[in-house]
Parts: structure tokens; C-alpha cells; sequence
């Protein structure tokens, strides 16, 4: 519908001022319209993860932990549209790329058989003191976007951090491992008594986080895990 000349010129103004740009290419974006733009959401590196039992994602697993499903949306390459999106989530305060990200692949994730499963879903906790130095847990905001799509509970105390690990880096797999391997515990263990918890985290690199996060998970009875993050690094 038509909107009357007086109110697109107030839509005009507030955009001098308030201008609201893709979180992908940082473009103008038309009144109304939030989060990535019609050309960005086309480019945007879809990996098509979640078609497929056995991908790039799910191999970093194996023989490690008894994945049920692992998938992420985008690939990660520096300069990209993927890294673009992290960072504004991360280092700009820019939450609502990680509401608008998690929506957006809910609507693939429901639609693929081994993550319809999942019945609870659980962000990669940030220490205390990181998440207050931030104002927020980004793997968390991205939770609550899948949550909304997926029609999945939304869990966001499922697990905590109790050790400030040193910055991941530039460490090896085993190292990474090694570095959070008891950083994590379930605080709550009868919520996920039974329970196929679908972990998720910003970006993927090794694995070792999200590896030593399932680990917990599955010490809980009747437990499973799948995994969902918005990237994947290469």
C-alpha cells in the first residue's frame, strides 16, 4: 500500500538522522524494511548444510562425540558478507543481526528433518565478565531468533561458563580443546534430562568449543545433540 506524501517525507527525514542500513553491505535500506537487504540476502554464502547428514560441518565430529545433526548458515571469509554480519553482532552492538540471523535460518532448519527433532535449544555461554563487558550474549540473540522460526524453547542458562578462558586465536585444535575443556557445566541438569538440545554458536572454526560444551550436555541422562552456528570458517 501507498503511503501518503506527508509520511514519506517524515520516513525521508528520520533517515537524515537516524539512517537504517543493511547489516550486510551498510546501503540504505527502504522504509520499513529491517536487517539485510533484498540484493545482500541473494549473496549472501549460504551453505546448505542442513540438507546434508554428512558435510563440513558434521565431519569436524567424527569419532569425537555422537552428533545427531550439525549445520551452519553462512561461510566465513574474510571481507565477506558473513564476517561483515558477525562483526556489527559482536563488536558494534548491533543485536538485532543476531534476532534477524537466527530467524532467517529457522525457517531452512524447520524444514530439514534432523533439526525438526530438536526440542530444546541452547546458546554457547559467555562468561560472566566477557557478556557484561559486551551487554549481551550473541550466541544467545541468535538462539532466540531459531527459537522464534523453529517454534523450539529457548534455553538461554542451559549452560554456563565458569573459568575467563585466553583468547582461542591462533591456537591449534588441541590447544582450543585443551582451553575450554572444563570451562563449562550444566547448572540445570534436570531441564535437559531427555532433552535434544540443538547447540549453537556464532562461528565455527575447530570445533572445540562447541565439542567441549556437547560433551557436557551429554553427560545429562537421555540427552542428545545437534549443533547450528550462523558461520563456518574454512
Amino acid at each position: 500500500m501507498l503511503r501518503a506524501p506527508h509520511f514519506r517525507w517524515l520516513d525521508n527525514l528520520l533517515g537524515l538522522f537516524y539512517p537504517n542500513l543493511c547489516l550486510a553491505c551498510g546501503r540504505n535500506l527502504p522504509p520499513r524494511q529491517e536487517g539485510i537487504c533484498i540484493s545482500c540476502r541473494y549473496k549472501l554464502p549460504k551453505t546448505g548444510f542442513h540438507l546434508e547428514p554428512d558435510n563440513a560441518f558434521t565431519e569436524r565430529f567424527w569419532g569425537r562425540i555422537p552428533l545427531q545433526a550439525g549445520a551452519a548458515f553462512l561461510y566465513f571469509t574474510r571481507g565477506g558478507r558473513a564476517q561483515r554480519l558477525i562483526h556489527h553482532l559482536k563488536y558494534e552492538g548491533k543485536r538485532k543481526a543476531g534476532i534477524y540471523l537466527g530467524k532467517l535460518y529457522g525457517e531452512a532448519l524447520r524444514e530439514a528433518p534432523a533439526f525438526r527433532e530438536a526440542t530444546l535449544i541452547a546458546p554457547v555461554p559467555l562468561h560472566p565478565r566477557k557478556q557484561h563487558q559486551r551487554g549481551y550474549n550473541q550466541s544467545a540473540l541468535f538462539a532466540r531468533g531459531l527459537s522464534e522460526s523453529m517454534g523450539i524453547p529457548f534455553l538461554p542458562n542451559a549452560l554456563k561458563r565458569r573459568e575467563y578462558t585466553t583468547t582461542q586465536t591462533k591456537k591449534s585444535r588441541l590447544e582450543r580443546f585443551e582451553n575450554v575443556e572444563k570451562a563449562f557445566f550444566v547448572p540445570y541438569p534436570e531441564k535437559l534430562k531427555g532433552q535434544h538440545v540443538l547447540l549453537v554458536d556464532d562461528v565455527i572454526t575447530t570445533g572445540a568449543t562447541l565439542e567441549a560444551c556437547a560433551l557436557k550436555i551429554l553427560e545429562v541422562e537421555g540427552a542428545k545433540v545437534s549443533m547450528a552456528t550462523i558461520a563456518i570458517a574454512q
